[in-house]
């Protein structure tokens, strides 16, 4: 997914995201991105399972 991300990259990447947020801020926005993660993954798994979605039925 990331193979654009190689050594230095990475690097240039992790410090422009150190400087716009701040080490204190890190820890927030890596918990809030992982809520959203699963909060995504969670209405992707009820939308495949519910039957009303508009989908045609055998019937």
């Amino acid at each position: 997914m990331f193979s654009f991300l190689e050594g230095p990259e990475l690097i240039v990447l992790i410090v422009v995201v150190l400087v716009l947020f701040g080490g204190s801020q890190l820890p927030k926005l890596a918990k809030n991105l992982g809520q959203a993660q699963k909060e995504f993954k969670k209405a992707m798994d009820n939308k495949s399972d519910d039957p009303s979605d508009g989908s045609p039925t055998d019937k």
